[in-house]
Order: C-alpha cells, then sequence, then structure tokens
C-alpha cells in the first residue's frame, strides 16, 4: 500500500507540474498502464487525492482572486473613475449630495431588481446625502430591456421624477416586461406621462444617443454585465448586497475623499 502512495504521489507530480523529468518519461513509456492499474487497484486513494488537489487548487485560485480584486479596488481609490454627468442632469435625491452613485442597468435583468433594492436601501440609511444616477446597458440576449431604456428616456424628457417611478414599477412588476409595449403603456398612463408624446419620442435621435452614449461608458468602464455601479469613482461589478457599498463609503471617508 504504502508503494502504491508513493507511486501515486509520484505521477501526480509529473501530471499536475512542467515536470522535464526524463526518468519519469521513460517510466511512462516502457509500463503506459501503470496508471490506470493503479486507479482500479486504488480507485478510492486516487479519488481522495485528485479531490484534495482539487480542493488546494481552488482555494489558491481564490486567493489570487480576493488578492487581485484588492488591488483593483486600491488602484480605483488612487484612480477614481470620472464618470460623464450632463450639465443640467436630474438625479434621484439630492443633487448636491457629497454621495454620488450611477448605476448601469438592464431593466430585464433580475439582478438589477437587486440592485434597485440597494441603492433604495443606501439612500435611506444616508438620508439627503446621496444623488442617484441611472444609466443604460441593455444586454442582448433581454428583447425588451432596450425597449424599457427607451421608454425611461421618453418619459424623463417630460418629467424626471415620472421616470424615476417609471424604474420603480418596472422592476416591482418586471416579470410582465414581456408583455412588451403593452405593460410599458400601461405603465406610463399610470405615472401620469403624455402617452402619444412618448410615442414619438420613442424614436428620437435624443433618446437613442443618450442610451448608447451610457453603454459605450459602460463599455469603456469595463462593466460587462449587470448592475454595474460607480459610487464616488469606485466601480462595483454586480449586485453587491447594501453592506457592500457601506465599506466604501466607510473606506472613502476614512482616506478623507469624503466627508459626510
Amino acid at each position: 500500500m504504502l508503494k502504491n502512495i508513493v507511486l501515486v504521489s509520484f505521477l501526480l507530480v509529473f501530471v499536475i507540474s512542467c515536470s522535464s523529468d526524463r526518468d519519469i518519461e521513460r517510466v511512462l513509456k516502457k509500463n503506459p498502464k501503470i496508471i490506470t492499474n493503479l486507479i482500479e487497484e486504488n480507485p478510492s486513494l486516487f479519488i481522495e487525492t485528485f479531490q484534495n488537489a482539487a480542493r488546494k487548487a481552488q482555494l489558491e485560485l481564490a486567493q489570487k482572486r480576493e488578492k487581485s480584486e484588492k488591488q483593483k479596488l486600491e488602484d480605483s481609490f488612487n484612480n477614481p473613475l470620472k464618470p460623464f454627468i450632463h450639465k443640467n442632469e436630474t438625479f434621484r435625491g439630492n443633487p448636491t449630495a457629497p454621495i454620488t452613485i450611477i448605476e448601469y442597468s438592464d431593466f430585464q435583468c433580475p439582478f438589477c431588481t437587486k440592485g434597485a433594492q440597494t441603492v433604495e436601501k443606501l439612500m435611506a440609511k444616508y438620508k439627503g446625502q446621496v444623488r442617484f444616477l441611472f444609466k443604460h446597458l441593455p444586454l442582448d440576449f433581454h428583447p425588451q430591456a432596450m425597449l424599457a431604456a427607451k421608454y425611461y428616456e421618453a418619459v424623463k424628457l417630460q418629467d424626471a421624477e415620472k421616470a424615476f417611478q417609471l424604474h420603480d414599477l418596472i422592476f416591482s412588476k418586471q416579470g410582465a416586461l414581456s408583455q412588451g409595449e403593452s405593460f410599458l403603456n400601461k405603465l406610463v398612463k399610470k405615472v401620469g406621462a403624455d402617452l402619444e408624446k412618448i410615442k414619438k419620442d420613442l424614436q428620437s435621435d435624443k433618446v437613442s444617443l443618450r442610451i448608447h452614449a451610457d453603454m459605450a461608458e459602460a463599455k469603456k468602464f469595463n462593466m460587462q454585465g449587470t448592475p454595474g455601479f460607480i459610487i464616488n469613482g469606485i466601480p462595483v461589478r454586480g449586485a453587491y448586497p447594501a453592506e457592500y457599498f457601506v465599506g466604501i463609503i466607510d473606506e472613502l471617508v476614512k482616506r478623507k475623499k469624503l466627508k459626510l
């Protein structure tokens, strides 16, 4: 048994490393059935050995990823992103608030529903200290996402507050978005926007250019999926819980990059 264990360890070193040991190569060429025979004779030993090796590899990969993410976050604190904000932009919340949260979102993405809930929690926690800007990143595989984005921007041309209400209604009934225009038309009426004007503005360059500008900016900032956020220049890629954002805010305050 001990002999088999030694052989297994010997072979594993060869299999999982860039070894150029000619002795191993010669052994395997001369006796190609060594590995299969050992597996057949000691299946549980091989399973356990490979499972341990897999767990170790996963742990090392996780540690590398964590280290990489920490470095990326550190780089972000030193070189914050600078998203474009229109001169007369309308924010949700206090327009002069010290905390700026920008979200790149897809109305048909279930994770973006969680993202919307997270923003709501943050605005409640930091009442009067957050300004929120919703930007668009409709994904190709969500067929109603672009249409919903157009409706949002068309409503926003009439009234920003009504656009925010539309935003909330879409995410609260996201499953019904598959109904397309009929569903969105009902919501437009519910928020009190002019539906006839909406239908005209849906095809306007102003609406289209705004959405595509958001998408281009998201791509520039490597926001490949949704939701993506930028909080005072610090990117957050994914539907992280509110606590994660709080940690970033605390770190910004600690580094004296934010005063609350």
